[in-house]
């Protein structure tokens, strides 16, 4: 039998593209198919100009027709979607935002658009991870705690909402800056976590210098321009303290879980509490508390408990919620969150690593919300 366009199409439906996930062909990206005695060759849209996956878009698609090819050369011709192929596949992947113009934003809205991940429909679970200071390391403990969910095979997602100090892209090596398809973003991914930060968005070294109308619009867009595709979780590193954006976060995702980052030291568990309480006045339950920096292992195998002990648990216990891990000093740890290499990534046997994992565990699968069934009386 004759190869045919329609065998092609059928090969190339299980191609996904690389960012959306979703089928080259139900994307609109398969625009002609030309076979002849000795070739075979596809014409690909892409999403836009200077794809940065077009290598991996063209292994994938050759990859998938060779087999059908008989003998022939596969060979790609690629060209670039208009802005109104763009505007559909927007559409498709998150339809058209609801909005109601001049509203006042509402618990689960920004502005007037709806949050996916306030809905009551969502599968994903928003962990707000907070502290009630800087320099304990929270966006430490966010990275490798993404890290460790997606190794345990859930899709990850994270904010970087600490607008004023972002450092989740370099933490992570998410070195990509974010695709815009039609006022969709694609956010740049690492190690198996998506994230979009501020810190794309500005020259580096810039110092971000805004007022609270800026910051809660780059939240909003944050969380809902950006395409996250319906992750299992989405963290949010949270800036330190307690102000207004912590606030408008709270409004933004009322079903979010606070956990709260301290180190053994009193004086930071007492600071720790403050983000505990502001949990507690916007109705967000805090559900565990993460010691970091607990201790250093010296050469000679002895524990060094250089900033105290006890304050994570000591917390735990006022609160009435776990203590869900202690995160030990290690050289490597610090240098992952500086080139990109996060521990739990790139040493998985390391005494960190296996503490954030044990973390992501809990939080995954002992702290997993039950789910609230509603029965309707029947009256004979």
């Amino acid at each position: 039998m004759s190869l045919t366009q329609d065998q092609i199409i059928a090969a190339l439906r299980p191609v996904e593209d690389p960012e959306l996930r979703r089928s080259i062909v139900d994307l609109g990206m398969v625009r002609t198919i030309q076979i002849d005695a000795g070739a075979v060759l596809v014409q690909v849209a892409l999403t836009v100009p200077g794809c940065p996956l077009r290598n991996e878009i063209q292994k994938r698609v050759t990859d998938a027709v060779q087999p059908l090819a008989e003998g022939r050369s596969v060979s790609l011709d690629f060209t670039v979607m208009t802005d109104g192929e763009r505007e559909n596949v927007r559409r498709m992947m998150m339809g058209d935002p609801a909005s109601t113009a001049g509203s006042q934003p509402a618990q689960g809205h920004a502005q007037g658009r709806v949050i996916p991940f306030a809905q009551p429909g969502s599968r994903t679970r928003p962990l707000l991870i907070a502290s009630g200071k800087g320099g304990v390391g929270k966006s430490s403990v966010t990275t490798n705690l993404a890290v460790a969910l997606a190794q345990s095979g859930y899709s990850v997602g994270v904010v970087d909402a600490d607008i004023y100090g972002y450092s989740i892209p370099r933490m992570l090596g998410a070195n990509d800056d974010p695709v815009a398809i039609d006022q969709m973003l694609i956010p740049s991914e690492a190690w198996g976590v998506r994230c979009i930060s501020i810190g794309y968005f500005v020259p580096e070294g810039q110092a971000v210098i805004w007022r609270g109308p800026m910051l809660h619009k780059a939240l909003e867009q944050f969380l809902t321009d950006v395409f996250w595709d319906e992750p299992d979780f989405l963290l949010i590193d949270m800036p330190p303290g307690t102000g207004d954006i912590a606030i408008s976060l709270a409004q933004y995702l009322p079903r979010g879980e606070v956990y709260v980052v301290t180190t053994p030291q009193a004086a930071a568990q007492k600071v720790a509490k403050l983000s505990a309480s502001m949990a507690e006045k916007v109705h967000l339950p805090v559900k565990g508390i993460i010691e970091n920096m607990s201790w250093f292992t010296g050469d000679d195998g002895k524990r060094y408990e250089i900033f105290g002990s006890g304050g994570g648990q000591e917390l735990a216990d006022e609160l009435g919620i776990p203590l869900l891990g202690q995160i030990p000093l290690l050289p490597r740890l610090r240098e992952g969150g500086d080139d990109g290499r996060p521990i739990t990534a790139v040493d998985p046997d390391s005494e960190p690593a296996r503490a954030f994992r044990e973390i992501a565990e809990r939080i995954a699968v002992e702290l997993k919300p039950k789910k609230v069934f509603s029965a309707q009386l029947k009256v004979n």
